[in-house]
């Protein structure tokens, strides 16, 4: 994986408008389309969720923020060079990534499913997965998962650099299941492609794996910024705007306990 805040003009351009705010921001975000979250319009630019959240947190914390597009397996390498300030593109929080980076409180999270062709006649505990190949887009929590959970009875955890891609190979038969978040798996149902499969089941929560949510990624010792955008997301939820922001897009609360 998009106008209530204005009109999301955001390829790597400026979100906040340039006003008397002297601190410009520079946002890391991988350039692939991850609906309801990240949708790429003809123009260019880049609508759903996440850059109208974006827009709203930049104003909220008075920054102006200058979207930037790197590969996902280099964002965090970006961050710790500097050659971006913060990372927000739904970065899972965990454990293994606080021993290099920081992260704001959470702005949403979602639950795990395994999703499988619709005729599959297994389920979604280790050993239902014996001899199975189970794809999973890399440098994500739910590689982390299925490596810990899974590995000892899956034949392959085949990696992928996109999660769509994950999918071709599933909808093609070249691999049994796929593991995602639910959101982006309901948007993946409402293709032609979908049609092929289901979810089997969510999987048990595991927060070293799979983290407390999704949040800002920013350079350990960033403080001034993670204390503005932790009081913007708290205003944000206070105020009503996130609210606001998730209807057009969710017909339930996305941000979770």
């Amino acid at each position: 994986m998009k106008r209530i805040i204005g009109a999301a003009i955001l390829a790597a351009s400026m979100l906040a408008a340039p006003s008397a705010w002297a601190e410009k921001l520079k946002v890391g975000f991988s350039p692939e389309a991850y609906p309801p979250f990240w949708v790429p319009a003809a123009s260019g630019n880049w609508t759903g969720w996440e850059p109208d959240f974006i827009e709203a947190l930049c104003a909220e914390a008075k920054y102006e923020c200058e979207l930037v597009p790197v590969a996902w397996e280099g964002i965090i390498p970006a961050l710790l060079g500097k050659k971006i300030d913060v990372i927000l593109n739904s970065l899972r929080i965990n454990d293994e990534r606080r021993k290099v980076i920081d992260f704001s409180d959470k702005y949403y999270e979602v639950e795990t499913e395994v999703v499988e062709p619709k005729d599959a006649d297994f389920g979604i505990e280790p050993e239902d997965f014996d001899g199975k190949i189970i794809g999973v887009q890399v440098s994500t929590g739910y590689q982390t998962y299925a490596q810990k959970f899974l590995a000892k009875n899956a034949s392959e955890i085949r990696g992928y650099a996109t999660q769509d891609e994950a999918y071709q190979d599933l909808a093609a038969g070249r691999i049994d299941a796929v593991l995602d978040g639910r959101i982006a798996m309901n948007e993946f149902f409402k293709t032609d492609l979908g049609n092929c499969c289901s979810s089997k089941g969510t999987l048990p929560r595991d927060v070293q794996t799979l983290g407390e949510g999704y949040g800002a990624g920013l350079r350990q010792g960033d403080t001034e910024i993670k204390d503005r955008l932790n009081a913007a997301i708290a205003a944000l939820r206070t105020n009503g705007t996130y609210d606001e922001i998730t209807k057009k897009y969710f017909d339930y609360d996305i941000y979770g306990k």
